[in-house]
């Protein structure tokens, strides 16, 4: 359930020239922030699973971006074949991006299934982690190139999950909430480790943490929606939690907001690499976005490394079989 919203775009510094990449913005948060980046003159790559859906979301955003440049690839995060294979492309055809943000997500709530990919991985640890993982490896060289402004798009959930090490794919006791919430914490992770390999290597890539607080407006926990009262779920939509345009504010401050823009020196350091924006109201639950302090778990620096040497090997060697997970020592 995720339509056009009729506040006003949010004022983003001019974006002429450059190229943003947004995963998931077929519909939801990420529609919303694709349609302010095209509208502050971006060009927008747009990769989907479903390109009926991708051309749907074209239509909306330019009936209030009417001059947005926008471009559809394909992508499917549950296939990696389909992420190496949109990677290989852009890199082919040297493709600059200036923005990158892995903003996808899908939650099953209302479903007690695990689900795996064709990939043999779980559902959620795939498409919101460890397929963002690869097509974020797989640009790097883009990202490099263009000294991209990169932000993972986590959750209010990494906050309260954790790592089980031993059972990454929830084989042992499977809730959809908690892959939800590992698979954004994984990703943050991972964010927070190329931040410091960005630093240390000189990469020349800037990355930003985002979180779109609550969200009800969004298209996320489909299964769940379809089984409430569609007037309960218009209600919740309309009154309780953060508005679509509200909700794109803090990836798209993540997006723009410059080093320059901090109040002082440390504070500059910080946003070259690390920043984290939230709602600013209750729990980080809805509210302005703003400037806050990132989620203890997402910047421990030990589990960071961790999470992208399980990342690389995994996508060397596969899913495992058989087994809980990728179980490695502490």
């Amino acid at each position: 359930m995720a339509t056009t919203s009729a506040a006003p775009l949010p004022e983003l510094p001019d974006l002429t020239g450059r190229n943003a990449l947004v995963t998931g913005a077929s519909d939801g948060v990420g529609r919303e922030i694709a349609r302010a980046l095209a509208a502050a003159g971006a060009h927008v790559i747009l990769p989907v699973r479903n390109r009926d859906k991708g051309r749907r979301a074209i239509d909306d955003i330019r009936r209030t971006a009417p001059d947005a440049s926008l471009q559809l690839r394909d992508l499917d995060l549950a296939r990696l074949d389909s992420v190496t294979a949109l990677a290989r492309e852009l890199n082919d055809e040297r493709t600059p991006i200036h923005l990158y943000l892995a903003n996808a997500g899908v939650v099953m709530l209302g479903d007690s299934e695990r689900h795996v990919t064709a990939d043999g991985f779980e559902l959620h640890f795939q498409t919101n982690f460890l397929g963002h993982f690869a097509l974020t490896v797989g640009l790097l060289p883009l990202l490099q190139a263009s000294r991209a402004r990169t932000v993972m798009q986590t959750s209010l959930g990494a906050a309260v999950c954790r790592i089980h090490w031993h059972d990454l794919q929830l084989e042992r006791r499977y809730g959809a909430l908690r892959a939800y919430g590992r698979s954004k914490l994984a990703l943050a992770l991972v964010g927070t480790e190329l931040a410091r390999r960005s630093a240390a290597d000189g990469w020349g890539i800037t990355v930003a943490q985002a979180h779109p607080g609550i969200a009800p407006g969004s298209a996320i926990a489909s299964d769940l929606r379809r089984r409430l009262p569609q007037g309960f779920v218009h209600a919740a939509a309309t009154n309780f939690g953060n508005p679509l345009t509200q909700a794109a504010q803090p990836a798209l401050q993540a997006l723009t907001v410059d080093a320059t823009d901090a109040t002082d020196a440390t504070d500059a350091a910080d946003a070259a690499h690390g920043h984290f924006f939230a709602p600013s109201g209750l729990l980080q639950m809805v509210g302005a976005a703003r400037r806050r302090h990132p989620f203890r778990r997402v910047v421990n620096a030990d589990d960071a490394t961790r999470m992208w040497t399980v990342a690389e090997e995994l996508l060397r060697t596969g899913a495992p079989r058989g087994t809980s997970g990728l179980a490695s020592s502490p």
